[in-house]
């Protein structure tokens, strides 16, 4: 489907700079933004809601400095278990943000909120019966983060999980998993996405707010390295086996972790570093700004090629 209105020609590439948790900040949004990439944090990367409103309020006033950047978008946790979420939902109204990213619940009065100002919902799904669920929440968009995504993620292969959206949704769609180069960007779009969903090759840029330590695993590490696993948080998601040894556990015999609690998650995430299966073609660290225009000028000559490549059926008769 088209891109809604307030997306239209604001941005250079169909894609997203997806929200990690304790990596994505102001610099590294204002950089992507710049750049004509969306840009996304997630709000419980500031400790309190004062703090997120410091950050919004700085990104804001640094974007407001470049003519034609993209809009940013704020990821905010739906789950009983983030105090948070009243406060923080009051002033992503208040500051009426352009994109807001729902995760682990998708609640129609956070929609009826975000859509009281204009501002676009977008909602992270892992199966059909979550997005079902999320489509009669009322929000604009879907998230299929499929197989091979960091973070929390899902198993179901995205050619799977995007034609059964696709069947009953006829919102917005994004796709997540594994995706790392303008060709990938490009292929995601040819599947039927209208905006790609990437994570982990954010993480090894120099805005990243993770550890050079971190940045450097995610560059020496291939899809092998990663595991899926609820050990961890209490939800499923991919970590590097690298980071997990060095806390001090064994990967293949992690202890039981009960349930997500939104309250001491930073604990889990900041010495068991997440990544997806994509890492496997990262191999260097960059400037936000720069792997940006990577990511336009391979994703145009990607589609390019398509192009070229792609014979008329009339001609193809003729021969």
């Amino acid at each position: 489907m088209p891109l809604p209105r307030s997306l239209q020609g604001r941005v250079r590439l169909p894609a997203i700079a997806a929200p990690m948790f304790l990596t994505s900040g102001p610099d590294l949004v204002v950089e992507v933004c710049r750049s004509g990439v969306i840009g996304t944090f997630p709000a419980l990367n500031q400790r309190t809601t004062a703090g997120f409103v410091e950050w919004l309020a700085e990104i804001e006033a640094r974007l407001s400095r470049f003519s034609g950047a993209a809009p940013y978008g704020v990821n905010l946790i739906v789950h009983r278990s983030n105090p948070r979420l009243d406060a923080d939902l009051e002033e992503v109204v208040r500051h009426r943000v352009p994109i807001v990213i729902t995760s682990l619940g998708a609640v129609s009065e956070v929609v009826q909120a975000v859509h009281s100002y204009g501002g676009l919902v977008l909602h992270d799904v892992i199966s059909r019966r979550y997005a079902e669920k999320a489509a009669a929440a009322g929000v604009d968009g879907l998230i299929a983060v499929c197989a091979g995504a960091g973070g929390h993620a899902g198993t179901l292969s995205p050619f799977a999980l995007l034609a059964e959206i696709r069947s009953f949704f006829e919102g917005m769609l994004v796709l997540g998993g594994g995706i790392t180069t303008g060709r990938h960007i490009a292929a995601a779009r040819m599947m039927g996405a209208d905006l790609a969903y990437l994570g982990t090759r954010f993480i090894a840029t120099r805005e990243a707010m993770v550890t050079p330590a971190y940045k450097d695993m995610v560059v020496a590490s291939n899809a092998a390295d990663i595991l899926y696993t609820p050990a961890i948080s209490g939800v499923h998601a991919n970590f590097m086996r690298p980071s997990i040894v060095a806390a001090g556990l064994d990967p293949d015999d992690l202890p039981e972790h009960h349930k997500l609690d939104m309250k001491n998650e930073s604990k889990a995430w900041k010495t068991v570093w997440s990544a997806g299966q994509g890492v496997g073609s990262i191999r260097e660290i960059l400037p936000a700004a720069h792997l940006c225009e990577k990511l336009i000028d391979d994703y145009a000559a990607a589609i390019a090629q398509l192009q070229d490549d792609t014979v008329p059926p009339a001609q193809s008769r003729a021969g």
